[in-house]
């Protein structure tokens, strides 16, 4: 069955979460132990979060 174009609108979504996830592990070693620290804190506390998301979605 062929995807909708909203399922591929949001797989796309999730491909730019992928990059910007890519670039803060790519300057992270640039940040001090605190400042990693306090950035792991904030994306601990996002919501929603990827735990989130996948509930959404494999709900039926």
């Amino acid at each position: 069955m062929p995807l909708s174009g909203e399922a591929i609108r949001l797989m796309n979504y999730l491909d730019d979460v992928a990059v910007t996830l890519r670039r803060v592990l790519a300057a992270a070693p640039g940040l001090s132990a605190e400042e990693r620290a306090r950035v792991a804190e904030h994306l601990q506390q996002s919501r929603p979060n990827v735990e989130d998301v996948v509930k959404a979605l494999a709900a039926k």
